[in-house]
């Protein structure tokens, strides 16, 4: 028979904890302890308090930041498992001082003060500088889609809320009928409670957008095409993601080369990285040169960014900066020659079941096109304009497509009416001089391949860090602001994890 030790569960015991032997040098507490308490001037947060002579104690704001700061290096988002942590974990009593803020007041700490974040975020790329870890040579920028705290079903243009709105109307109104004609017949039970459920949210929904409706105004994006508006958090957007469409905010980052310090952090609403890479960077050239660490830090960097920031308006602009940039395109991967044989690892592409232009019998000389039936196509349209490429239009004759024997394979649709249409894009008149050209000469280029390679090992690794090891799968708060100041409060815990490795400790 096995003997085993004793197990006394009513045995009382008092265990002494020195708070202070609990911050310990190297680690991410010690360097956010000293930060905070020596470091970083918080006298911004004092704008948020009004009770120099009426009213309670409130708690220090470098008590708050600490707390948030932390949790969130723990994974620890929501502001109830903050509260939780502060009473029950050592480490959070150690840097608060055992204060133990109930979780309304942290999430009002952290939603009311987005400015005041960014005076902290800059303060601390001025400790990381002074540490030696910012090298201003090589900066790479990138984004990230994150899901929002809105309901991705209440979203539309306005047309199309206002035609939910009636939908939701009728089906009201549908149910309420139902609903007397069950009352006549003194129906009773769960059915009768069900229904009185499902009128009472449809109506909560239509209120809601009803209410959305009286103030709302068409979102218009810079190609003037109205977007989608949200409900619940109208800042978000509705975006396209390799997991599906997702409402939420676009979470971009700026990192330096030599220890993937985040320099720039802004999250927006909008579904495309395009139009944010010159706001973004305007805001780094001002935080430098509000920080007198550059004069012009554009002009005297490299910059990398991937295919997402791509277009002709963003070259122009960085040229005209003067900076050193190296943006890849679409096409950039299939003219790399070490990429050459990477089709045959693939599985093979289903064959299109519509004729390409390509199938057609084009004569740029002669302007003339044939279709794959044999059919001569009239043109229609010498400098038809497509998203931005200019080409040339033909049309085949109703007649040529009538009875065609090849008409499944050829239109959309094969009871569609209207003839089968092809354009061929031309490139426009001196391409090779423009700034794209220049830039796909420029990147293809041994040097522009080198540099360019640098971007992957910059800026994904913060992306790596804070998605997965702090486990950032959302943003909780709603307003493009909040959303802002809480995505700046993760890059801080990611470069205080810096100071902390390299810097301080």
């Amino acid at each position: 028979m096995p003997r085993y030790k004793p197990i006394n569960l009513q045995q009382d015991a008092f265990v002494p904890i020195c708070f202070d032997k609990q911050i310990l040098p190297g680690t991410f507490e010690y360097a956010l302890h000293h930060l905070l308490e020596a470091s970083v001037d918080l006298s911004v947060f004092d704008a948020h308090y009004a009770n120099d002579e009426l009213g309670a104690c409130a708690y220090h704001p470098k008590i708050l930041l600490k707390i948030v700061l932390f949790a969130y290096a723990r994974g620890l988002i929501g502001s109830r498992r903050i509260e939780r942590a502060c009473r029950e974990n050592v480490q959070f009593m150690a840097l608060s001082g055992e204060a133990k803020p109930d979780h309304a007041t942290i999430a009002a700490f952290i939603s009311r003060s987005p400015e005041a974040i960014q005076s902290v975020f800059r303060e601390v790329l001025l400790v990381c500088d002074a540490a030696g870890l910012i090298g201003r040579e090589h900066f790479a920028i990138d984004g990230v889609k994150l899901p929002s705290n809105a309901s991705k079903e209440l979203s539309g243009r306005i047309d199309e809320l206002q035609a939910k709105v009636k939908k939701l109307d009728r089906a009201i109104e549908r149910m309420l009928k139902a609903h007397h004609l069950e009352d006549a017949k003194d129906a009773q039970g769960d059915l009768e409670v069900h229904a009185a459920k499902q009128i009472e949210k449809l109506n909560r929904q239509s209120q809601k957008i009803k209410a959305f409706l009286k103030d709302a105004q068409p979102k218009i994006g810079p190609s003037g095409n109205e977007r989608k508006s949200n409900v619940t958090d109208n800042d978000s957007a509705k975006m396209k993601t390799g997991k599906g469409v997702m409402q939420g905010y676009t979470a971009v980052a700026v990192t330096d080369g030599k220890h993937q310090v985040i320099v720039e952090a802004q999250a927006h609403g909008v579904p495309q990285e395009q139009e944010l890479l010159q706001p973004v960077l305007t805001d780094l050239q001002e935080s430098f040169q509000d920080l007198g660490l550059a004069g012009n830090i554009l002009a005297d960097a490299k910059l990398t960014a991937d295919a997402g920031f791509h277009s002709g308006a963003n070259l122009d602009w960085l040229d005209a900066q003067d900076c050193d940039a190296y943006v890849a395109d679409n096409g950039f991967r299939k003219r790399d020659p070490r990429f050459a044989e990477a089709d045959k690892y693939k599985p093979p592409k289903a064959k299109p079941t519509r004729f390409q232009p390509s199938d057609f019998d084009y004569d740029p000389r002669r302007l003339s096109c044939t279709c794959p039936a044999g059919k001569a196509l009239y043109r229609n349209g010498v400098n038809v304009t497509i998203k931005g490429r200019t080409g040339i239009k033909f049309t085949a004759p109703k007649s040529a497509c009538n009875g065609c024997h090849l008409r499944v394979n050829c239109l959309r649709d094969a009871h569609q009416k209207s003839p089968r249409q092809v354009v061929f894009f031309r490139e426009p008149d001196g391409a090779d001089d423009t700034v794209i050209q220049r830039m796909k000469a420029k990147i293809d280029s041994l040097v522009g391949r080198m540099i360019y390679s640098q971007r992957l090992g910059t800026v994904e690794p913060p992306f790596g860090n804070l998605r997965f090891h702090k486990r950032l799968d959302r943003f909780t708060l709603r307003g493009r602001e909040k959303v802002d100041g809480q995505w700046k409060l993760f890059a801080l815990v990611h470069n205080i994890e810096k100071l902390a490795h390299y810097g301080m400790g």
